[in-house]
């Protein structure tokens, strides 16, 4: 079983935004593998423990968890799917600090967020 690391991720270059930004992004503390895919094995056993931090310029902290469900994984804040935030092919991805994770905001907007840690 994989151990949960810290991932830190934080706003690329958007429209809106064209040098990104470090007031925007979240914090994740998922399971990984060797080398550096999402460990499903692990999540499975450990959900509780797979938890998101979402932080934005002027607006309150939302924690939630890493869910996945009839439309592949997601950011989940609170029961339901309306305030999940869905995660672009989460699966191919690889957590290390340069890689780029697509997140499709509650608005429908999808944005990009650049790994800048994995601890």
């Amino acid at each position: 079983m994989s151990r949960l690391y810290t991932v830190q991720m934080l706003l690329a270059r958007n429209p809106g935004f064209p040098e990104g930004s470090t007031e925007r992004g979240y914090e994740l503390h998922l399971p990984l593998t060797a080398d550096g895919h999402l460990d499903t094995e692990t999540w499975k056993a450990r959900k509780a423990d797979c938890t998101v931090r979402r932080f934005w310029h002027d607006e309150s902290d939302r924690i939630g968890e890493l869910i996945h469900g009839r439309h592949g994984w997601a950011f989940s804040y609170e029961p339901g799917e309306a305030d999940d935030e869905p995660l672009f092919k989460l699966d191919g991805h690889v957590f290390r600090p340069g890689e780029y994770v697509t997140v499709r905001e509650t608005d429908g907007e999808a944005l990009t967020f650049r790994i800048v840690s994995v601890r």
